[in-house]
């Protein structure tokens, strides 16, 4: 089996490089492979061509290859909650959760993620125009690691800003280039963006019809992947240290424990009819698609 992530060097899809590095596939019994596919719509579209099997990404982002919901279905969350950080260069002066400075500026962001960016700024209150959302200079190929990519590309002033994970804003704020504006997981931006998205593991309806047994057991190793750091944190500098450059397996640890109270497997009927609502405005869906038709239902008792 594989499973890819659209970005590796994060604390997004931890729990899922987690799983793969501490042993929790295999302790249920799965053959598992990790590996970096990136932008996300070539993530989910690598899984529909069957080159891989699993997709740790961002839920909506499945709609770039399974269009509406037709083929693939969440099993299980990663992390509660849309996750990414909206970071604007310091010397701007920017405050928490002001917009507004936001206005003729260059921001970057991934592809479908940028979605996020766009509609949590058209719902407080920015008009369609007033940002430059861009892709960020560097980011290129399906190896490449977003978030390192976008705050260096900050830190070399070749963007005002950025829309990506806690790494990438905690290495903004470290070397003093960045202010964190949005912080989406907390509930910082406007009403109802929590739902547009989250981390989440998703597969195909073929491989669920064709092996249940080992489906159920890639949603337990991620349940006991996210069990195992809270119970212990500090597991995740052992698998920084495995995968991440020595700097960034240094600020792992403080990551994930930021991230513990989101760590819950379960999908919620909520927050399926959130992302459909923000999918229809971004327009990459057309219908309402039902709970079931969005998440395997089947796999539930194992959350």
């Amino acid at each position: 089996m594989k499973i890819a992530v659209p970005d590796l060097i994060s604390n997004s899809y931890f729990p899922a490089v987690a799983a793969a590095e501490l042993g929790m596939f295999k302790a249920e019994g799965v053959d598992m492979t990790l590996e970096l596919l990136f932008p996300v719509d070539k993530t989910y579209e690598a899984m529909r061509d069957h080159e891989i099997d699993f997709v740790a990404g961002s839920a909506h982002s499945a709609l770039a290859a399974f269009p509406e919901w037709k083929g693939a279905k969440l099993i299980c969350a990663q992390a509660q909650h849309m996750y990414w950080f909206l970071v604007v260069r310091s010397d701007l002066k920017p405050k928490r959760g002001d917009l507004t400075i936001l206005k003729g500026k260059r921001i970057g962001a991934a592809p479908w993620v940028d979605m996020g960016l766009q509609q949590l700024l058209l719902a407080g209150g920015m008009k369609a125009g007033d940002v430059e959302i861009m892709p960020v200079p560097g980011a290129v190929g399906k190896s490449v690691n977003f978030g390192l990519t976008a705050a260096q590309a900050l830190i070399d002033g070749k963007i005002d800003g950025f829309w990506a994970n806690g790494m990438a804003a905690e290495i903004a704020v470290e070397a003093g280039a960045g202010t964190v504006v949005v912080d989406a997981r907390r509930g910082e931006g406007p009403a109802g963006c929590i739902n547009y998205t989250m981390s989440s593991i998703a597969t195909t309806d073929e491989l669920i019809a064709r092996d249940p047994a080992q489906v159920a057991a890639v949603v337990r190793a991620i349940v006991r992947t996210q069990k195992a750091l809270c119970d212990n944190p500090s597991l995740a500098e052992e698998v920084g240290k495995k995968v991440f450059p020595a700097h960034e397996a240094g600020l792992i640890t403080n990551l994930i424990r930021r991230d513990l109270p989101y760590y819950r497997p379960e999908i919620t009927e909520e927050f399926v009819k959130g992302m459909n609502a923000f999918s229809r405005n971004v327009g990459i869906l057309k219908g309402d698609p039902k709970y079931n038709e969005v998440v395997a239902t089947q796999f539930r008792n194992e959350w």
